[in-house]
């Protein structure tokens, strides 16, 4: 039954790519959906995954589901001709059947790094055809980011630079780490932090390694919760938390979690404008070319 559904969806696939005056693109990664609307290709977006409803016009898209955690059949419903997203995509299994089903799959890099994000923007400028709108983009968040290093370079001239932690939490529950190669890192750096931590990823940490840290500023990121209620949540199920220099003055702020998902996504030049404000209360905030909202 379930191969005879695939087939018939797969069919119906084929039989609408040229029926249609403008691509099907079903998108998985935040960063990655935003960027297509940032590139005027929000039209060509018939479904995205839970990961990409920052924008208020995708939120009314149809939800495929986690990226992680996909399915065929909802996809196949939706008659696309492409998916796109990042390697943090998947099951393999599934992307497999989409293959199969003759949807064309665009996998982009989700590494937290300027060039990776440049030929992002570059193989998107392609896709849809305006290679000179993703190179617009590029040039403004380059600006923007350069903008961002001048106002921490002059902040730093009457401030030492916060240590800096980043929690992911679940409701509060038991929070993971961000340490190396992790887009919760590279921000903290980028917005004039250091980060304490040596290990790769996202891993626990007992109470006592955590407070032994004892960090200046401390990010909350929370995949149920947000703003003030994730942070409540977790101090309120984390109680050593309170032992935190951060926490006992009060430097505690929350992340959206959205902006850590499928790369550097178009609100990054805000978002590391917004942590600096944090970090270096005191200092001017960067002019930036354009903001996200």
């Amino acid at each position: 039954m379930r191969r005879w559904l695939l087939a018939w969806m797969a069919a119906l696939v084929a039989g609408s790519l040229h029926a249609q005056d403008a691509p099907r693109w079903v998108s998985a990664g935040g960063a990655i959906s935003e960027w297509v609307v940032a590139l005027g290709g929000e039209s060509r977006l018939v479904g995205v995954d839970s990961t990409s409803l920052h924008l208020q016009s995708l939120a009314q898209r149809p939800n495929i589901g986690y990226q992680r955690q996909l399915a065929a059949e909802g996809i196949l419903a939706l008659r696309p001709q492409v998916l796109l997203g990042t390697e943090e995509m998947g099951p393999p299994p599934v992307l497999q059947q989409l293959k199969a089903a003759g949807v064309q799959i665009e996998v982009l890099s989700a590494r937290a790094d300027l060039p990776t994000l440049q030929g992002n923007l570059q193989r998107l400028g392609l896709l849809l055809g305006d290679t000179s709108a993703a190179e617009q983009a590029w040039q403004r968040f380059s600006h923007d980011l350069q903008e961002q290093a001048e106002a921490i370079r002059q902040a730093q001239q009457h401030q030492q630079a916060p240590r800096v932690l980043m929690l992911l939490g679940h409701a509060g529950g038991s929070p993971l780490i961000a340490g190396r190669d992790t887009s919760a890192v590279w921000l903290i750096e980028q917005a004039g932090g250091v980060s304490p931590v040596a290990h790769q990823g996202y891993k626990p940490l007992s109470s006592e390694a955590l407070l032994g840290l004892d960090v200046d500023v401390l990010l909350v990121a929370d995949r149920r919760l947000q703003g003030e209620a994730a942070i409540a949540a977790l101090l309120a199920q984390n109680p050593a938390l309170e032992q935190l220099r951060a926490v006992r003055e009060q430097r505690v702020s929350s992340l959206d979690p959205s902006v850590l998902v499928g790369g550097l996504g178009p609100r990054i030049p805000q978002v590391l404008a917004s942590l600096t404000a944090g970090f270096y209360p005191a200092a001017p905030s960067p002019r930036l070319a354009h903001a996200q909202p």
